[in-house]
């Protein structure tokens, strides 16, 4: 009698994803690891700053699918990266190799990575963020401010209108997407001067009208210099003001010094030395 073969079982791709960053300056900011994932990805989606960098991409891999069409006038932004998160699980439970590439930092002002990542992870896919160089990093660079020196403040624009925040005008305020604040969707030009009404009046109650700021947009192109304009606050409302530029408000006050905390510093000190 002639034994039988053994059963080989065959199992099914198993699928996964890394979400990396392309940083802000084309092909300048790609790191080694970043440029391996999208190279041995089965299928790479991307979500950059535009067509140009697209195409360059598209030379590294030869499945590269946009993201760029799920926006639309007037559509929710979170319904739109809700519609992010779904395309690219549909591909992972496929058993796919999927690389999503986001500009700049992946995790940075990104709701759709993380939510992928944590969709994938929550049913037992591998799933990574390699990290990339952000707006914030070139801002520093671009605009000669070191974070420790004073401190620095971070926000999207939105969250001061829509909750209690607390703002230190002795330290760097940073306000992220200025350009669509207090509003979900893919605001129109016209829409906007109201929301910033709101803006200015909130930042009014720590800074003076008179407070200069600078707006700020990093370059995206090697041939590119960073653009830099400045203004008072007072007219940060009529401003024109794309979604993809950043508003810097430098101090207003001084650090003042805690004269009591400095005491006790300093007979700690003194007990250190006897």
């Amino acid at each position: 009698m002639i034994p039988s073969a053994p059963t080989v079982t065959i199992s099914a791709p198993r699928g996964s994803i890394a979400c990396v960053g392309l940083g802000m300056t084309l092909g300048s900011h790609l790191t080694p690891l970043a440029r391996s994932h999208i190279e041995q990805a089965d299928v790479v989606f991307a979500a950059l700053s535009d067509g140009i960098v697209e195409r360059w991409l598209e030379r590294m891999h030869p499945d590269v699918r946009s993201l760029q069409p799920y926006y639309a006038q007037g559509k929710s932004r979170l319904k739109t990266y809700r519609e992010w998160v779904a395309v690219m699980m549909a591909e992972v439970r496929a058993g796919k190799r999927v690389c999503a590439v986001f500009y700049g930092h992946p995790g940075v002002f990104a709701w759709s990575p993380h939510k992928v990542i944590e969709a994938a992870r929550a049913e037992g896919f591998p799933a990574h963020m390699e990290p990339g160089i952000s707006a914030e990093d070139c801002l520093y660079a671009d605009l000669g401010i070191d974070p420790g020196r004073f401190g620095c403040q971070h926000f999207e624009a939105s969250q001061l209108l829509f909750y209690e925040r607390r703002i230190d005008p002795t330290a760097y305020l940073v306000l992220w997407q200025v350009g669509v604040v207090g509003n979900p969707s893919i605001a129109r030009p016209d829409q906007n001067v109201a929301y910033r009404e709101l803006l200015v009046e909130v930042l009014a109650r720590d800074y003076p009208l008179d407070h200069e700021l600078l707006i700020y947009r990093c370059a995206t192109l090697p041939i590119e210099q960073p653009r830099v304009r400045r203004m008072t606050l007072r007219e940060l409302t009529g401003a024109d003001i794309p979604a993809e530029e950043t508003v810097v408000l430098p101090p207003a006050r001084a650090l003042q010094r805690n004269a009591q905390l400095t005491a006790r510093l300093a007979a700690l000190d003194a007990e250190q030395v006897a």
